[in-house]
């Protein structure tokens, strides 16, 4: 290895680790692969030629196997000298020191690292003035200026035009992270989609809060998504007052496309469940039913169903509707995670979703599992046989035979029992009427008595 090389390693090396860039492993291991390149040097093989390849694997710590493709990629890093190479990287951690910010901006667009286009932004980030910035942001703007060559004059006038229509800095910043390409968007359509958000009701001083809560709408075109969105809650029966409630309660339901709310809410009105259940559902409305049921449709899309399956688990078990999204999620890594079963058993067993975790799932598939580690089960249990069988049943067939089991099962074994037909006291209520009786009475009984043969 040249000394140029060595030096380079030696000093960029002291540079990062003594700023505490890098954690003190990586540095151990940086160091080691310089000295196999030292020993690799004074043997009798011939010696490596010098390359940009070895400044790269040292600036950005790539493994070997992933290292050709990146550089076959990047043909302009071949042609940079290790000084150029450590001035990028220099400005990099100047604008946000951190190694995730530098690995995962380089490993996104590796074209920042062109040095007269960093030079151009470390002065250009100060310009955005927007005080307490995020890496993401950042790594998002220098990314869409690189790949579409805006200058940080181009960028700065953009946030200006966001700070007269009433963006805050955290507004700002949330869709910098979100939908970077927006800086792409002229003042016009912006202003547009502010029009558009004044003209269903809502007031100056809560635009930044929707936008804040939903930056994506920025992306959205006025013409061809929000007013044919509009469109489609009036046919359906619901009025502005009814709109603007909904988009400041969450205004993520800008994000409906155009016929989703339609096919949820018709879903719900073919529902054949207890009133109770459907009462529950359209206890805010049919606005916020249909949405509800959007948001568990996605979730369940989210896991591996397909639409269609996700709306018949929620046609035949609408309890879901009233869970939490957390909650749905908690028992879906449950049930691949831990019992092992494909998301699609959901279709056929849907009750699932509806029964209680703690007090249901949990109790009964630990009992399943130990009789299946010790050889107690002949045959497969499915997924219908854990859910649906009633209490009783599943503790006549699974715990009651096994003592051990009743620890398993915990307090659940203690609840199992055989009901009476009537609850406790009813037979107070057969009584028969007690009547005083009196002297006639008695009377009349004695001779009927007595008349007797």
């Amino acid at each position: 290895m040249s000394s140029g090389v060595v030096g380079f390693v030696i000093r960029f090396g002291v540079v990062v680790v003594s700023a505490g860039f890098l954690p003190l492993r990586f540095a151990i291991s940086r160091f080691l692969v310089h000295i196999s390149w030292l020993t690799y040097a004074e043997s009798n093989i011939p010696k490596p030629q010098h390359s940009p390849r070895k400044d790269v694997t040292t600036l950005y710590g790539f493994p070997p196997s992933e290292l050709p493709g990146f550089l076959e990629k990047n043909e302009f890093l071949l042609n940079s000298s290790p000084s150029e190479i450590e001035k990028s990287f220099k400005i990099l951690l100047s604008l946000k020191p951190s190694q995730d910010f530098l690995l995962s901006t380089v490993s996104g667009c590796p074209t920042v690292l062109q040095l007269d286009f960093l030079q151009k932004w470390q002065q250009g980030i100060m310009q955005l003035e927007i005080s307490n910035i995020t890496s993401i942001a950042i790594k998002n703007v220098l990314e869409v200026s690189r790949k579409f060559g805006l200058s940080p004059d181009d960028v700065s006038r953009w946030l200006k035009c966001l700070k007269v229509l009433g963006f805050s800095e955290d507004t700002i910043t949330r869709v910098l992270e979100t939908v970077p390409m927006v800086i792409m968007s002229s003042e016009d359509k912006i202003r547009g989609k502010v029009d558009f958000l004044i003209r269903i009701g809502i007031q100056r001083r809560e635009i930044d809060r929707v936008f804040g809560s939903f930056p994506g709408m920025l992306g959205f075109g006025v013409e061809n998504r929000l007013k044919t969105l509009l469109d489609e809650f009036a046919d359906l029966g619901f009025n502005l007052n009814v709109v603007r409630g909904e988009v400041l309660r969450d205004p993520k339901v800008l994000g409906l496309e155009n016929g989703e709310l339609s096919q949820c809410l018709e879903m719900l009105r073919s529902l054949k469940c207890r009133m109770s259940i459907k009462e529950s559902i359209f206890r805010d409305g049919e606005f916020r039913a249909g949405y509800k049921v959007k948001l568990r449709v996605d979730c369940l899309k989210k896991h591996g169903l397909i639409y269609r399956d996700a709306f018949t688990v929620l046609w035949k078990e609408p309890r879901v509707i009233l869970y939490d999204i957390e909650d749905i999620e908690k028992k879906i890594e449950f049930l691949v995670h831990k019992m092992k079963f494909d998301i699609r058993c959901l279709v056929q067993v849907p009750e699932y979703l509806g029964v209680n975790f703690d007090k249901q799932i949990v109790p009964r598939f630990n009992v399943i599992e130990y009789l299946r580690s010790n050889g107690g089960l002949g045959d497969v249990v499915g997924l219908r046989n854990i859910v649906k069988l009633s209490r009783l049943r599943f503790y006549n067939m699974y715990v009651k035979p096994y003592p051990e089991c009743e620890k398993i099962y915990g307090r659940f074994a203690g609840d199992v029992g055989v009901r009476s037909h009537h609850p406790l006291g009813m037979w107070m209520l057969f009584k028969p009427q007690q009547y005083p009786e009196s002297r006639e009475d008695v009377k009349n009984i004695k001779s009927y008595v007595e008349s007797l043969p």
